[in-house]
């Protein structure tokens, strides 16, 4: 198959294209279409605002993203810095006594089924042993 020549105007499109990848995703992302693109650059040319503020605009969701994560990291930081040392040191005995608590209910169960077990496999029940000559 022979291949067709693209209009000029398409192939100074796609190098246009090749200098600003941000429109390719652009596309990928579905936000437009490569026809209102290049309509648009038809239109408007290379060196309207359009094109430098697409640039713009992912640097500034990146910046976004970047302020969200600060804000996170300083919401926990303010949190830590309202705590109550008292109240904090009352929530960890309060939890140290559950897990006591919890420790011993198993120990119990533990010990119970340990002990029937020991008592079964013990000698006889009598405190002297008499055997018969």
């Amino acid at each position: 198959m022979a291949k067709k020549k693209l209009h000029p105007s398409v192939q100074k499109f796609k190098e246009f294209v090749k200098a600003h990848p941000a429109l390719i995703q652009e596309v990928r992302s579905g936000s437009t279409t490569w026809q209102e693109l290049y309509e648009d650059w038809y239109l408007l040319g290379e060196d309207d605002p359009r094109w430098g503020t697409k640039s713009n605009s992912e640097k500034a969701e990146k910046d976004d993203e970047q302020e969200k994560k600060t804000d996170w990291l300083g919401t926990i930081m303010g949190a830590v810095q309202n705590m109550d040392p008292e109240q904090l040191q009352g929530q960890i005995y309060n939890i140290s006594q559950a897990i006591g608590a919890i420790q011993g209910v198993l120990s119990q169960f533990q010990g119970n089924k340990g002990g029937q077990q020991v008592s079964k496999s013990s000698g006889p029940g009598h405190p002297f042993s008499f055997r018969k000559d």
